[in-house]
């Protein structure tokens, strides 16, 4: 009996922000039109030249398609399972929801901006933290000039909410 291996999936919710959406999509895109044709030609080539057991470019190949075909079945399945979160116009910044760009302020007076975002898309910008993290999961759902205490691995803090936008914050 044959185990077939998974692709590790992000664990928590299956939200994502259209940004995040088109840049999995694209990766689709990509590698079905671009890389795979590449690889499947180079793989081709390296086979013509006969003995493929020393044959290192076809065993190279051969590998790397199989990271190639692996990547597109998990961005087919997990396409399919995302919700994208139109934020729309928001008239009204003052909670903070997915896809928020928030300003806080820690107790030393120190400003920095965040945007809450799906597990999938966290690694797009480092100022996006994920919606299941110990911030995103402790910025939701608070308003403007709350107080809000972040349990972390490497101690707890204290900020305050002080600017929330659903357009980029400079």
């Amino acid at each position: 009996m044959t185990r077939r291996a998974r692709t590790a999936r992000p664990k928590g919710s299956a939200y994502i922000t259209p940004e995040g959406y088109e840049r999995y999509r694209a990766e689709l895109a990509h590698l079905w039109q671009v890389e795979r044709p590449k690889v499947t030609q180079g793989v081709a080539d390296a086979a013509a030249e006969g003995d493929r057991s020393e044959n290192a470019e076809y065993i190279y190949g051969k590998k790397k398609l199989r990271e190639i075909d692996r990547r597109i079945r998990f961005l087919s399945t997990r396409l399919d399972e995302l919700k994208v979160v139109e934020n729309g116009e928001r008239s009204e910044a003052t909670k903070v929801f997915f896809g928020a760009w928030v300003r806080v302020e820690d107790e030393e007076g120190n400003e920095k901006v965040y945007r809450i975002v799906g597990p999938d898309e966290h690694d797009m910008d480092p100022r996006y933290v994920s919606m299941d993290g110990p911030l995103g999961r402790a910025l939701l759902g608070k308003r403007l000039d709350d107080e809000v205490l972040v349990r972390r691995p490497k101690g707890d803090i204290d900020v305050v909410i002080v600017e929330i936008g659903y357009e980029p914050l400079d």
